[in-house]
């Protein structure tokens, strides 16, 4: 927990210094996730591979909402952290979060999503997927550097995001010719 809290500090305490450095933060944490869902929809209809592209951006959504809509729904059942601005006075809180939400700190829920769907998408493009790990990465730093997560939060949602990624991708592997005739 100790390093937990000293290494949020040392990047949220990077807030509130430079307004360029704010909103360059808050555009990656608030505005990328959905630039990178646009990205991700426009494969639907790319020309090229296009009953791949689908098939790619159906596992890639469906084990993003498996992942944070089933796995961390179950996971706060037994589990609600208080998010970082609640425990600590100090801390910078750049974006609005609703009050159901000041519990539901583990595991972040966009680390879960965007890293389960960049999983999906590296198998089936690692070009791609190397883009959608980095804006997952970014995504997730500026949740941090924002003051909404611990970087336990996006670790944790990192590891769970990649499992339940790995997860699906290796059951669409098992029944692919299923799949793949409804995109035929």
């Amino acid at each position: 927990m100790y390093y937990d809290t000293e290494v949020f500090k040392a990047i949220n305490g990077l807030a509130n210094h430079s307004r360029i450095i704010d909103l360059v933060g808050i555009f990656l944490a608030h505005y990328l996730p959905y630039l990178l869902g646009v990205i991700l929809l426009i494969f639907l209809f790319w020309p090229k591979n296009n009953s791949k592209n689908k098939i790619m951006v159906f596992i890639a959504i469906a084990s993003a909402i498996i992942s944070r809509f089933v796995v961390k729904t179950i996971i706060l059942f037994f589990y609600n952290r208080p998010r970082p601005y609640i425990t600590l006075p100090s801390a910078h809180k750049l974006i609005s979060i609703s009050a159901s939400e000041n519990l539901q700190s583990f595991p972040s829920g966009h680390a879960i999503f965007f890293f389960a769907l960049s999983t999906v998408v590296y198998n089936f493009n690692k070009k791609l997927g190397i883009f959608f790990f980095i804006c997952s990465i970014l995504i997730c730093i500026a949740r941090v550097f924002v003051g909404v997560h611990w970087p336990s939060d996006i670790l944790g949602g990192a590891v769970l995001g990649v499992m339940v990624g790995f997860i699906i991708n290796w059951l669409y592997i098992k029944n692919q010719n299923f799949i793949d005739s409804f995109f035929r």
